[in-house]
């Protein structure tokens, strides 16, 4: 891979299945769009397209350096938000600060109407429960923040850091998507762990300190674990049981915008 003054991926693909958006921007010709361009350049364009009516999102997790940096680099009037549910490991907490001084890129917090505190004692752990209890737990501390900061920005598009390498589910995923009513971008889908790795050296940009520890995958600290022999990544969140958290699943809610 290869790219001016940095590295990143060159994709020569072009998506073929159409995407209705509404109406404000044509789902099929922009990511004809964007296809052929490097990372750099698709941001570029979603800048010059929506300008502060796109909203980008950053888990402060093992790869968030990258989109911090793209988005400072080449589309900074595009405002980034921080989902805060509470239950981020301190380490994550640290890291998001040094992100936010390394790169000079403002983050806006969002957390959910309940403290951690509260969601346990009136909710209970629905982290350890099924796939309904987490699929609640999830619209609690992700989505509904989540649509309070695209409703704020009146956002038109969200920014997302997903990759085909992530999971099986997320594999299929095109460049441009849409869920519930918000129009979706991942501009490094296609990039691989070895792209990431690549563009973090290139820019000198600081690892996430769990990496060490063997985390591959960072979420909320009670449904996160290391990697281990014999696991796949997908296994290290909420136990094996699913690897989406949520905020990237249609919410099923008629009055939310994801």
């Amino acid at each position: 891979m290869a790219g001016e003054n940095g590295v990143w991926p060159r994709c020569g693909a072009t998506i073929t299945r159409e995407t209705d958006v509404g109406g404000a921007q044509d789902g099929l010709e922009l990511a004809e769009a964007l296809g052929p361009l490097e990372a750099g350049g698709r941001i570029a364009e979603i800048g010059r397209r929506f300008g502060d009516r796109a909203i980008a999102t950053t888990s402060a997790g093992a790869q968030a350096p990258v989109m911090l940096h793209l988005i400072a680099r080449h589309a900074p009037e595009i405002p980034v938000v921080f989902i805060d549910t509470g239950f981020h490991f301190p380490e994550t907490y640290v890291y998001l600060e040094r992100l936010r001084e390394a790169i000079d890129v403002k983050v806006e917090i969002y957390a959910p109407t309940l403290t951690a505190a509260r969601l346990e004692a009136v909710h209970g752990r629905l982290w350890e429960g099924d796939e309904a209890a987490l699929a609640r737990y999830s619209l609690l501390t992700k989505v509904e923040p989540m649509d309070r900061a695209l409703r704020d920005h009146r956002a038109a598009a969200w920014i997302s850091g997903l990759r085909r390498a992530h999971s099986k589910e997320r594999a299929r995923r095109e460049l441009v998507d849409r869920q519930g009513q918000t129009l979706k971008l991942y501009p490094i889908l296609d990039w691989t762990d070895e792209d990431v790795a690549g563009y973090m050296l290139a820019h000198d940009l600081p690892a996430h300190p769990l990496l060490e520890r063997g985390y591959v995958s960072i979420g909320d600290w009670h449904s996160t674990r290391p990697l281990e022999d014999g696991m796949t990544p997908e296994e290290t969140r909420f136990n094996g049981i699913r690897r989406e958290c949520g905020l990237h699943i249609d919410s099923q809610v008629s009055d939310y915008r994801i």
